[in-house]
């Protein structure tokens, strides 16, 4: 479970104060989505809650352990082994194939099935293949190939589907919520996406740095019964 207890967050020598004492409980397994308009806080309280950045005041837990007490050093080896990352920009090596991009993530964790993952996102053909031989949505599962490689306790996921077109995007949220349930991690994804909210157990919108709604859906869509 991830607990975060007044989480107060602030950027240029405080004078823009991004996050206002956020409190929420995520449990083990879980699907969340955050979602609020720009500036709302939504990716600094992802940030925070992934030990990116750092609370200026409050608590974040992942079970008894408290990340807002560690090092740098320590903050650094708990994001090495229990968090995995997929950004809007695909951050891929160019020069590197799908296996070795892949290979990256697997290695941080010893995990030598790592072509296991590749198979299920549907790349194996494109093991060979680089980065500029990839379409957008092909690129992006390999971006999720490489932090499942990893085996993560909990993904977290800001605007996956940002630059991709509709199709694509579908396929690519199909695949991740797929994994997911497979694999029994848990899962925060921040978006601006509404529909994309559909898709979660537990959404949590915000608005001007504090948490304005938290809802379950008690019948989860795919990413197919969407609207887009």
């Amino acid at each position: 479970m991830i607990k975060a207890e007044n989480i107060s967050k602030s950027f240029k020598d405080g004078k823009v104060r991004v996050l206002k004492e956020v409190s929420l409980e995520i449990q083990k397994g879980e699907f969340v989505v955050i979602t609020g308009a720009s500036g709302s806080g939504k990716s600094t309280l992802m940030s925070v809650l992934s030990g990116l950045e750092r609370a200026d005041e409050g608590k974040v837990f992942y079970g008894e352990e408290e990340i807002t007490l560690m090092t740098d050093k320590q903050l650094t080896e708990f994001r090495r082994r229990a968090v995995g990352f997929i950004f809007q920009q695909y951050y891929l090596l160019s020069h590197l194939s799908v296996d070795k991009n892949v290979k990256m993530g697997a290695d941080l964790a010893s995990n030598k099935d790592y072509l296991e993952i590749i198979e299920k996102v549907g790349l194996y053909e494109k093991l060979k293949s680089r980065p500029a031989e990839l379409s957008g949505g092909e690129q992006q599962r390999v971006c999720i190939a490489r932090a499942l490689a990893k085996k993560p306790e909990v993904l977290f996921l800001d605007e996956p589907t940002g630059a991709l077109d509709e199709a694509t995007g579908r396929s690519v949220l199909e695949y991740i919520a797929k994994l997911q349930r497979e694999q029994g991690f848990t899962m925060i994804m921040v978006t601006h996406n509404l529909n994309i909210a559909d898709m979660a157990d537990t959404v949590i919108k915000m608005n001007s740095g504090k948490i304005a709604e938290v809802y379950k859906n008690v019948a989860p869509k795919t990413a197919y019964e969407i609207g887009w």
